[in-house]
């Protein structure tokens, strides 16, 4: 018996199921890719509201400056200009109560977006966690398969009197195969 022609058959069976994983390992890099892209754009989506939310907020800090302002003015005044300060109460009051309303509409949009793409982000880190687990099953099945396979074939090519010298080829291969194993995993 030939190792070559032992070599050559290992090789037919084991390096297409190398290239087949290479490729799966592959695609697996091309969707976590597209997976952090989406991640970066949700995160750039966050800075963007909460730029927005600064700059609210600074618009907020301008009209209280304006406020106190008006304030000072109103109390120099006060005496004559009675009927006016009361009017000019109400409008500050109704302008209050309005960016309240506000804040309290933008504050409940961003927790809803918020809860919205931590749910996503989970959904989308139990589905690649579950196609990892799938693939790995699917990779053990085709390795035991492999296996038996490669023992078909030492049963019906060695002799008896070549077997020990056999099972050690096998023993390594197995080893191989185990390291590949745990490259894959890594």
């Amino acid at each position: 018996m030939d190792i070559n022609i032992v070599r050559t058959a290992l090789q037919e069976m084991i390096v297409p199921e190398l290239n087949t994983i290479k490729k799966e390992n592959a695609e697996i890099k091309t969707s976590l890719g597209l997976i952090n892209k989406r991640l970066d754009d949700i995160n750039n989506h966050l800075i963007d509201q909460s730029r927005r939310i600064d700059e609210t907020n600074k618009r907020i800090d301008t009209l209280n400056g304006r406020i106190d302002e008006t304030n000072k003015r109103i109390d120099a005044v006060r005496d004559e200009l009675t009927g006016k300060i009361d009017e000019t109460n109400k409008r500050i009051d109704a302008v209050r109560e309005e960016l309240g309303q506000r804040i309290d509409e933008t504050n409940k949009r961003i927790d809803a977006v918020r809860e919205e793409l931590t749910k996503k982000i989970d959904t989308v880190r139990e589905e690649l966690a579950q196609e990892i687990r799938d693939l790995r099953i699917e990779l053990r099945s085709e390795i035991a398969k492999t296996n038996s396979r490669i023992d078909r074939l030492c049963e019906v090519i060695v002799r008896r009197d070549e077997h020990h010298k056999l099972e050690q080829r096998v023993a390594n291969l197995e080893r191989d195969v185990s390291e590949l194993k745990r490259r894959l995993a890594a």
